[in-house]
């Protein structure tokens, strides 16, 4: 009898033991925001009036040198959800969020990144864009529904083209008219509520995507002759292979000239600024809502975005290029033994979200993440982090981003050399030059060693390129 009080004695301590290692397991708290570029105060705009995200900021690690895998938000997203480059799993477009998991065999052998979490304890709650459109089926054990991108006036203010919802002006008249008021809701009431298992919530924001609309006050922050301008140089394409234009052909989107000439520039930038501000405001409440719940102390906190996106570089208004601004995104982490303050420059990739998450959570590694995680680069001084940024746009066409250089590659071989050092606006091709040939041969050591065909699950039609690719 004594024998099995003990034995009962010890299974109970057990159990306890593994109850409260579970317990300080931490939870996740994921924000992702559409189409935000580095309008952000914490990166160094001098106009971004976002109070939230500086804040959030100055408690963790913010990387100023982050790009996407992919300039358009569906294979960036499913490449930071699968750990996966758009060159392993064929997902070069757009993609439905089910049709994910099953496009090749690599994909099938590695879970999705909420699944793997689910699979090791995790409860998972999410709300908004978070992939393409929402959340794939079965991931999700709470859900708070997905986001459109309107409301929509009865009629476009500035620019009615097809193939973009590209428009700007002040509406609708109230916060609570926007999607994002809602998703914003419904995470701050689940941060207060009670959970058994460690949690990770997933909240969507879709503004700054277009079309920037938002209401009157958002507007009535910034002054658009007081903004500045960003950096334009009329013949900057003078120096670029002939297939460069054809995949930076975007005949629906504005072109910086037109901004120029029909004075719409400086409202463009004041109408972008209003809605990275509104989504700096949700940020704020949600962050505000886990400060006042028990969950404060063992959360950790990543913020991203998608990619970049041009606000007149490159003669266009459009994310969907290899250049640096379509490829920089914002990348911040923060809370539960992440460092508080840090800045670094280093270039590195959205893929590295996956396996950083993993480890902050103290998960085992998926090893078949072909992103490497960054704890080591936050929480280690002086590391030697030597990897490239790698961000791939349609089969075959890469950039490789170090911190001296900008390798473009495209599938036909032609190329683009950019010393960023020098020349940070990416505005002279060095390609040709013999004196960089040595560069360019080490550089394209980083390119990807497979480019497999496009998944027949994945498309883009909004240019001729794409259409002519033969794809849907």
């Amino acid at each position: 009898m004594r024998y099995l009080i003990f034995v009962c004695c010890v299974l109970f301590s057990l159990s306890v033991t593994a109850q409260s290692k579970e317990k300080k397991r931490p939870n996740v708290l994921m924000i992702a925001v559409d189409d935000l570029n580095d309008f952000i105060g914490a990166l160094g705009n001098p106009d971004a009036i976002t109070p939230n995200i500086d804040k959030l900021a100055a408690k963790g690690v913010v990387f100023t040198n982050a790009h996407c895998q992919a300039p358009l938000c569906g294979p960036s997203r499913a490449s930071i959800m699968t750990g996966l480059r758009p060159s392993s799993t064929g997902i070069y477009g757009m993609i439905a969020d089910n049709d994910i998991k099953n496009v090749n065999q690599l994909k099938q052998k590695t879970p999705l990144l909420h699944q793997y979490f689910k699979d090791g304890g995790y409860h998972i709650l999410g709300v908004g864009k978070i992939y393409h459109q929402y959340f794939p089926d079965g991931l999700l054990d709470e859900e708070g529904g997905k986001s459109e991108y309107g409301p929509f006036p009865e009629k476009r203010f500035k620019w009615d083209k097809k193939g973009t919802a590209t428009d700007w002006g002040a509406f609708p008249e109230k916060d609570t008219e926007m999607p994002d008021d809602q998703a914003t809701e419904w995470a701050v009431k689940k941060l207060s509520q009670q959970y058994e298992k460690p949690f990770f919530l997933s909240v969507g924001l879709i503004r700054p995507h277009v079309p920037w609309y938002v209401p009157q006050k958002w507007f009535d922050l910034y002054d658009p002759q007081k903004l500045h301008l960003p950096a334009y140089l009329p013949n900057d394409k003078a120096d670029l292979p002939g297939i460069t234009k054809k995949i930076d052909d975007w005949p629906m989107m504005p072109t910086t000239e037109w901004a120029i000439k029909n004075n719409e520039w400086r409202n463009i930038l004041q109408a972008y600024l209003a809605c990275v501000s509104y989504t700096d405001y949700n940020i704020g409440r949600i962050l505000k809502a886990l400060e006042k719940s028990e969950y404060a102390d063992n959360t950790i906190i990543a913020l991203w975005s998608d990619h970049g996106y041009r606000l007149g570089e490159k003669n266009t208004f459009a994310k969907v290029a290899l250049w640096d601004r379509a490829t920089k995104a914002p990348l911040i982490f923060s809370g539960a033994g992440i460092p508080e303050g840090k800045k670094l420059d280093q270039p590195v990739e959205l893929l590295n979200i996956y396996p950083t998450l993993t480890e902050l959570a103290g998960l085992k590694a998926n090893r078949l993440n072909e992103g490497a995680s960054l704890v080591p680069l936050m929480t280690k001084e002086n590391y030697n982090w030597t990897k490239p940024a790698i961000t791939t746009w349609g089969r075959n066409n890469h950039s490789i981003k170090t911190n001296n250089y900008r390798l473009i590659r495209y599938e036909d071989g032609s190329l683009e050399l950019y010393d960023v050092q020098r020349d940070p606006n990416e505005w002279e091709n060095l390609a040709a030059r013999e004196d960089y040939q040595k560069v360019i041969k080490q550089l394209q050591n980083h390119l990807p060693k497979q480019n497999v065909a496009w998944s027949d699950k994945s498309f883009y039609n909004a240019n001729e390129y794409f259409r002519n690719k033969g794809l849907k």
